[in-house]
């Protein structure tokens, strides 16, 4: 989860992850909507890839990004978990236990 939200942390990677939302699009179609350069775009790209917040597929020449909705539920999850309401608070002795 670490890595998913340091990806998640820049701007530019968060507007990625909300035009992705609205539809697949090539590193092209991207990079149009920036004012910054392809190599730019292409390492936001890699580092949404390497967090698993992105999906990547060739198509021909292009390569298609797509929203891996799957990881931001799991992230969802996880964070509604750490602060629901009603919920048992863990312990040192419980996180240590786990981490054993």
């Amino acid at each position: 989860m670490t890595q998913t939200m340091q990806a998640m942390a820049d701007p530019t990677r968060r507007a990625i992850l909300q035009m992705l939302n609205e539809g697949d699009m090539t590193a092209g179609d991207i990079a149009a909507r920036f004012a910054i350069s392809a190599p730019s775009v292409s390492h936001h790209l890699n580092v949404l890839k390497v967090a698993e917040l992105v999906a990547a597929q060739r198509s021909g020449q292009k390569i298609i990004y797509r929203l891996n909705t799957t990881v931001v539920q799991e992230m969802i999850q996880q964070i509604m978990q750490i602060f629901s309401v009603g919920g048992s608070t863990p312990t040192v002795r419980d996180t240590e236990e786990h981490d054993a």
